[in-house]
């Protein structure tokens, strides 16, 4: 199997590095900047005596090189800095996502595409309208990195292991997203029975924030290892069929009352990406925060085709 890097900054090296000690595939690394990623998949096959991978990494400045790619994946844009929002991105993202997605469509027309740069939701569907791929080829990242944020400010609260812990995270991937303390356990117990509301409702709205809470830290970068990792978590269940339930960004049809929009939702995935839609059963309070959030996006969506950017 052949998997294809098109970004070789902090997220891309994150997802390479994951994806080789997993050993899940050979990874060509694709940079505008000529020699960055020959260089860096150099670093990490340098690596490999000592940490015990053996699969190939190539990396090269021509894009033509991901041709017959099994799964792309998407890190290439512009990183968010300190008093950004994910929106701020917009103009310049678009633009990077629309010509990486034509060259996609050119060189890999069988691949399952995984979006990761921002704005997420977005940009999975300028990916999906420049590609012309089948709805279910292509995923955004977000769901399992912010499902994983939340699962890992649980486990701190309580003082145990994060492995301990399962979480849900919907919608978009941003201010709105919507945690689910509902779908939320420890072992099998709720965390409501674990937490007071408003020790959940503190760690909800910290999740939120969680990118930003790194971004205002690193003060010229964003996060890159948890982005990576999820993201190497996705190629792993499509290249080996695992077919997974974890929430991802898809492109839904009516499902939860959402039309023409990316949204995180549980999805099955496996060789053909969206295997399955997986619709819960939601309270009104969450369908109406699952809804505001898909309104952002739509609008987002709505003002960069009245601009004529895709």
């Amino acid at each position: 199997m052949k998997v294809s890097i098109i970004g070789s900054g902090n997220v891309g090296i994150a997802t390479a590095l994951y994806l080789a000690e997993k050993r899940v595939s050979n990874i060509v690394l694709i940079d505008v900047v000529k020699g960055w990623a020959e260089g860096k998949a150099m670093d990490i096959v340098q690596a490999s005596p000592i940490r015990g991978y053996d699969v190939f990494i190539n990396g090269y400045s021509d894009i033509s090189m991901i041709k017959d790619s099994d799964v792309v994946v998407v890190t290439a844009g512009k990183p968010r800095l300190p008093g950004m929002s994910r929106e701020d991105l917009l103009r310049d993202n678009v633009k990077i996502m629309k010509n990486v997605s034509e060259s996609i469509a050119k060189y890999a027309p069988n691949a399952v595409l995984i979006t990761v740069t921002n704005p997420l939701d977005v940009l999975a569907y300028v990916a999906l309208k420049v590609t012309g791929f089948a709805l279910k080829k292509v995923i955004g990242m977000a769901g399992i990195l912010d499902s994983s944020r939340f699962r890992y400010f649980i486990a701190q609260e309580l003082g145990i292991s994060p492995r301990n812990v399962t979480a849900l995270v919907l919608g978009g991937h941003g201010d709105l997203m919507v945690p689910l303390p509902r779908y939320s356990t420890v072992h099998g117990i709720p965390v409501s029975e674990l937490l007071p509301k408003a020790k959940i409702d503190k760690l909800i709205e910290r999740t939120r924030k969680a990118g930003g809470e790194i971004v205002s830290y690193l003060k010229t970068g964003s996060a890159y290892w948890s982005p990576g990792s999820s993201a190497a978590e996705m190629v792993e269940c499509v290249v080996r069929n695992r077919n997974r339930i974890v929430p991802c960004s898809a492109y839904l049809r009516g499902e939860y009352g959402i039309d023409g929009l990316f949204s995180g939702v549980p999805i099955k995935i496996g060789k053909n990406g969206v295997e399955e839609i997986i619709e819960l059963s939601l309270t009104t309070e969450e369908k109406q925060a699952l809804h505001l959030s898909a309104d952002k996006v739509r609008e987002v969506i709505e003002k960069i085709e009245a601009e004529n950017l895709i």
